[in-house]
Order: C-alpha cells, then sequence, then structure tokens
C-alpha cells in the first residue's frame, strides 16, 4: 500500500507549514509578487523526496528549469525523481550546484540545514514549498482548494474529472491517488481543449490554512469546502481561522479578471469570508439557497447538482458519505468552470476510486469465531472527520459492530477538541486509542494532555473506550475482541496504519491484501 513518508508528520510537512510566524502575526499575505519565469533557471531543493516537493520539481523540471535535488533519505519517490533525470543527493547534505539561481526548501527543513546556510551565505534567493507552488501557479490557471476538511479527497477528484475530460492538468496533493499517478503529475503548458483553449495549463493545488501558507497561491479558481476551528497551536481561535480563509479569497483575481470563487452555502462562514473578494462567487449546498443544489435520489445513491432549476450534473459515487458527495459536487463544478463537458464530469465521478487512507478498504481479517472482520484505514484527525468517516463506514458496510483504532495528531489538538473528539468516538462502538502522535507541539504542551484523558471522556459520554499503547498492544487486543461480521477502521494522520497492517499479516488467509 502506498505511503507518503512519515504519513503526516515530513511529507504532510510542505502541506501544513510555511515560514511558520507567531501567532501574532496572523495577517493576510500581500499582493501576489511579480511572476519568475521557472525556465531555464537552475533549481535545487531541499527535501525533494516529499510528496509535495518531488511535485514541485518535476513541474520545474517540465517546465524549462534545471532541477536538482537533496534528501536525508532514499524513497520511491527520490528513486522516480532520479529516473526522470534528476540528479538526487541521498544522506548528508549535498554541496549546492555551483550555478544554483534559487534554492526552495520544505517546510520540513530547519533554518540551520546546513545547505540553508550554504544558500544563505551566497545571498541566494530560498523560496518555500508553497511560496514556489505560488511561482508555478502563476505561470499556469491555478485552482486551489481549500477548507478545514476535504482538501485532498477534493483536489484528487477534481484532478481525475479534468484528467478524464482531456484537459491534462498538472496536479500536487498531500496524499495518494492512483488515478492522478500518485501525489503528483504534470500537465500540459497550455489547456489543449475546451473553452479555455491555449490559456496556460491547470493546475490544481491543495491549499492548507497553517501558518497562512495558502496566502502564497496565485489561483485563478479558489474552492472553500469548509471551516472550523483547528490548527489552535497556530491560530488563536475560530475568528482567526475565518480570518485568514478571508484572506486566501482576496487572493482571488477579480470577478474583471476571471477570478472565481466556489464556497459551500453552509458552515464555511461565507459572508465573512467572501466579504472582501473581487472574484464572482458561487455557493453550493445542500439547502435552496445554494446557487448550485446538491441533492440525491432514491436510495441516495444517484447525486445531482441543479444551477437554478437546470440540471448541470448527475452521477452514481463509488465511494460512501455524505461529504464525500458533497467533495465530488464541488469537483464537478469546478470542472464545469474548466471547460470540461457534462457526460465526461459525470463518467470521471462515478468511476473515481478513492484515495489512499480514505476509508480505504485494506482487507479482511478472520477472527476467532471462524468469520471475518473488514479492515479499513482512514487519515482522519479532526472530530468532524472522524465523525462523519465513522457515519459513512456504519451506513456502506453495515458491520456487527463498528470498532476503531483512533491515534490522535497533536497534544495541542487533542487538548483543544478533547470534548469534540469524546462525542465524535461515541459513533464507535468501541474506540482504542494508543499513544497521541508528537508532532510540532513542545515538550510543554506534551505534558498538559495524554491519550488516556480521551479514554476517561469517551467513557464519561456513555462510550467504550482503552488505552492500547503501544501498537502492538492495539493489535493483541484486536486479535482477541474481533468477531465475524465486525468492521475495524484505523484512523489518523500519524502512522497508526501500521496496526491494520501488522493484524492483516498475521492472518495467512487474507485473499485481498
Amino acid at each position: 500500500m502506498p505511503r507518503n513518508r512519515d504519513s503526516g508528520a515530513v511529507a504532510q510537512a510542505d502541506m501544513d507549514a510555511v515560514n511558520q510566524p507567531s501567532p501574532a502575526q496572523h495577517q493576510p499575505a500581500g499582493p501576489a509578487a511579480t511572476p519568475r519565469t521557472v525556465s531555464g533557471r537552475r533549481i535545487h531543493f531541499i527535501g525533494i523526496g516529499g510528496s509535495g516537493m518531488s511535485g514541485l520539481a518535476m513541474m520545474a523540471k517540465a517546465m524549462g528549469a534545471r532541477v536538482t535535488g537533496e534528501d536525508m533519505e532514499a524513497s520511491e519517490l527520490t528513486a522516480s525523481l532520479q529516473v526522470a533525470g534528476i540528479r538526487v543527493s541521498v544522506g548528508e547534505p549535498g554541496c549546492l550546484p555551483t550555478d544554483c539561481e534559487l534554492v526552495v526548501a520544505s517546510a520540513a527543513i530547519p533554518e540551520g540545514h546546513p545547505s540553508r546556510r550554504a544558500a544563505h551565505a551566497v545571498h541566494l534567493d530560498v523560496r518555500s514549498y508553497a511560496e514556489f507552488l505560488g511561482d508555478l501557479q502563476r505561470e499556469r490557471t491555478g485552482i486551489s482548494i481549500a477548507g478545514t476538511h476535504g482538501k485532498s479527497s477534493t483536489a484528487s477528484i477534481l484532478g481525475h474529472v479534468l484528467t478524464s475530460a482531456g484537459l491534462d492538468p498538472s496536479v500536487i496533493i498531500g496524499a495518494t491517488c492512483a488515478q492522478i499517478g500518485g501525489g503528483s503529475r504534470t500537465g500540459a503548458a497550455i489547456v489543449p481543449t475546451g473553452p479555455l483553449a491555449g490559456a496556460p495549463g491547470f493546475f490544481v493545488a491543495e491549499a492548507c490554512e497553517y501558518t497562512n501558507s495558502f496566502h502564497r497561491h496565485a489561483p485563478r479558481f479558489g474552492l472553500i469546502n469548509n471551516i472550523e476551528a483547528d490548527h489552535l497551536d497556530f491560530f488563536a481561535d475560530l475568528d482567526a481561522v475565518i480570518d485568514s480563509f478571508a484572506g486566501f479569497a482576496r487572493r482571488l483575481p477579480g470577478a474583471c479578471d476571471g477570478g472565481r470563487l466556489l464556497i459551500a452555502s453552509a458552515g464555511a462562514h461565507r459572508e465573512r469570508v467572501a466579504a472582501g473578494t473581487t472574484a464572482r462567487v458561487s455557493t453550493f449546498g445542500l439547502d435552496d439557497a445554494a446557487d448550485y443544489r446538491v441533492g440525491w435520489e432514491g436510495s441516495g445513491r444517484t447525486t445531482t447538482v441543479h444551477d437554478g432549476s437546470s440540471e448541470v450534473l448527475r452521477w452514481t459515487p463509488s465511494i460512501p458519505g455524505q461529504h464525500n458527495r458533497l467533495n465530488a459536487a464541488a469537483a464537478g463544478i469546478l470542472g464545469l468552470w474548466a471547460g470540461a463537458e457534462r457526460t465526461s464530469i459525470e463518467h470521471a465521478l462515478s468511476t473515481f476510486a478513492g484515495v489512499d487512507r480514505r476509508m480505504q478498504r485494506l482487507g479482511s481479517f478472520r477472527t476467532s469465531d471462524g468469520g471475518e472482520a473488514t479492515v479499513v484505514d482512514d487519515y482522519g484527525h479532526h472530530p468532524t472527520e472522524c465523525r462523519l468517516t465513522l457515519l459513512a463506514l456504519r451506513e456502506h458496510y453495515q458491520p456487527r459492530r463498528l470498532l476503531c483504532v483512533f491515534q490522535p495528531h497533536q497534544h495541542s489538538r487533542t487538548r483543544f477538541l478533547l470534548e469534540d473528539f469524546a462525542r465524535a468516538f461515541r459513533c464507535a462502538d468501541r474506540t482504542l486509542l494508543p499513544d497521541i502522535y508528537f508532532v510540532r507541539d513542545s515538550e510543554a504542551e506534551r505534558q498538559l494532555v495524554s491519550a488516556r484523558d480521551l479514554v476517561d471522556r469517551i467513557r464519561a459520554l456513555g462510550g467504550s473506550a482503552a488505552y492500547t499503547a503501544p501498537f502492538g498492544r492495539a493489535t493483541a487486543t484486536l486479535m482477541d475482541e474481533l468477531r465475524d461480521g465486525d468492521l475495524l477502521v484505523t484512523m489518523g494522520a500519524g502512522p497508526v496504519y501500521k496496526v491494520a497492517l501488522a493484524l492483516l499479516a498475521r492472518d495467512a488467509s487474507v485473499a485481498d491484501r
């Protein structure tokens, strides 16, 4: 099963953290920088093996740059870069090319890194991941996908939609999607067909709000799926989060220049967020007041989108869950804006097979009572994501019992949202919790909350929960507790999927690993 390196720490750092300012600096970025031509420039990437960085390096090469890079670890991504003709040094920091003109550094690379110091010593421009992504978007027709939840899924669906329609987009996401070739694809320099034929090629990118990194993007079209309190280690409160999304909306060009914003009619604080943008704003959602009204018919399998009284999309999704239908609807609407034909969009939405670690079925486990339990893995790490995923899994699989191994991601997130997490896991019949995944927080923050605190809160609300650290203990508990007809989901942005893999590895009868 393909994995991003460090599953949420290093590979996701490029999606999560850019030029981390202090919380007092939560101001939107200024106007877009002057476009920089990439072609012909010698560019060196520090941390090139991350999912986002490798994609940017490939795009830069396709746009005519001379690209080199370095990374501490060899991986499938560094190997694929080398096959593509990009020289990558692995292990100790390499020497910067003598004719290097620009350095791009992953957000996981500290200021004190030897290659960063070497670049500063000779006064080279050092760009962050998101800054360079914005540079590339200025040479393309950018589409940025934002929201507290659903960014990777929606960007993946849109990538599949545009590819299926023959529009040959470039795509960079913080996950792995087989239908777009992994975590990135490099598409055409020019839109090949449709109403925008001849315009700079499409570039779809996941846009994360953490540290205001999406303020470095330069999209023509933007999506805001939803807004909730998150990343409270950086943002002071929900108001600060909303202000950050408003800053993102202001980065879109005006309506007269083709700028468009698609925003959820509910749950995205649209009046505040859209107040300052000059782009054309459209809403989508389940309510009748939405510009694009989403609904489903019969058993709920057939999903539709209406623009006023006119039906513009109709498809049968293969991925369960109301939230996934809304993600697909947003991608379909953006596909219409990009000039994809309706029939092509509907086919792509019906055939989208999903993203790794998003309700991904891994196999089945032969239980001690002679039956089988289904094993699923999911990346959910915010209370709303967790709750919606559990509800969707229960609706889709209709298991005898739904068991969850949840690894909280970050101590600060767990502490700030403890009650919300406890309520979310009442949707499972039983929840096992290993230790919180320690990333980005200080040691002092680490001492303020533990997985046992969440276990206690779930129990106080009437749920069933147990502390099971280390991972081996969780695996042993599951081997003893799983019964025929059960569904197990491992959940979290850290390496909790290893529990599922260890469980399946102990079952020689698994036929669909």
